[in-house]
């Protein structure tokens, strides 16, 4: 184990072998799925969210290796596990940024968004590509293993997760503005159509689970990485599958079963059914006329 310092240690206890199989089965199912799902549909906006699912499969084969390595971890495979497991959220919220553009497009809403659509996703997307590479940056400078190249990592990783976190918020701010919005003047499209109506509601409480689930994995992570090398929750492994490995892996699931593949099909295709308002027609002389369909 390559450092500087006696007291600074890759891992402060063994890595479960157990653990770590059991989750890169669990990531590795799951993103077969959601790639079966993206092809057979031909969804797009989910390949980063496929991507960040093979990720975390990946990263636990990390740590399956370093269960095998107790005491004498190798650098490459903490940095391995490490920066993959960090990075994937990322992914997962790229798709989500852009499944809300679909939700606004859907229900013709851009004047309830306090973004203009053209932006929106534009906006978030880019603040999530800088937070994927200020933490793989980070991930590869910790790869060196000196106690100095690990404490840098350290704080850019923190860097890159403040503003994973800031984003996120924001954006979380800006589903809920537009959903209150909708909600006291639908408009025009949502009201003439009861599939839009349903869809959109059901696709839009989707990402406010999954923002949650990402946002408190985030905030784990953020306080994780301040507390240092020695902090409490890096050097219990429990906290990792619990606050990570488990949010996460309820993230792809939420999402296979509340597809976006459900939103492009009507925004490509149109809606399924219309509400049909039953006019009756009445003539200047009172006579009744014939009722539109």
């Amino acid at each position: 184990m390559a450092n500087d310092n006696s007291d600074f240690k890759l891992y402060r206890y063994d890595p479960s072998a157990a653990a770590a199989v059991i989750f890169v089965t669990l990531f590795a199912l799951a993103s077969f799925l959601h790639t079966y799902q993206l092809l057979r549909t031909r969804t797009w906006f989910f390949v980063p969210f496929c991507v960040g699912g093979y990720f975390e499969a990946i990263g636990y084969v990390g740590r399956a290796i370093g269960s095998q390595e107790s005491p004498n971890w190798s650098v490459g495979g903490f940095v391995l596990q490490s920066v993959l497991i960090l990075v994937a959220p990322a992914l997962f919220a790229a798709t989500i940024y852009m499944e809300l553009g679909r939700i606004i497009l859907l229900t013709d809403g851009a004047a309830h968004s306090i973004l203009n659509p053209r932006w929106l996703t534009k906006i978030f997307v880019a603040g999530d590509v800088f937070s994927f590479l200020m933490q793989a940056s980070g991930g590869g400078i910790m790869a060196s293993g000196t106690e100095s190249s690990m404490n840098t990592g350290k704080n850019i990783i923190i860097g890159g997760l403040v503003i994973q976190v800031i984003f996120f918020s924001f954006f979380v701010t800006v589903g809920l503005t537009f959903h209150l919005r909708m909600h006291q003047g639908p408009s025009s499209r949502v009201l003439a159509d009861i599939n839009i109506a349903v869809v959109w509601k059901k696709h839009i409480y989707t990402l406010y689970g999954a923002s949650l689930l990402i946002l408190v994995r985030s905030v784990f992570r953020l306080v994780e990485y301040g507390q240092g090398n020695s902090g409490y929750l890096i050097s219990h492994e429990v906290f990792l599958y619990l606050f990570d490995a488990v949010l996460m892996f309820a993230t792809m699931v939420l999402f296979a079963v509340v597809h976006g593949s459900e939103l492009n099909a009507l925004v490509k295709g149109g809606s399924g059914r219309v509400v049909r308002r039953v006019v009756s027609v009445y003539s200047l002389k009172g006579t009744r006329g014939s009722r539109l369909p």
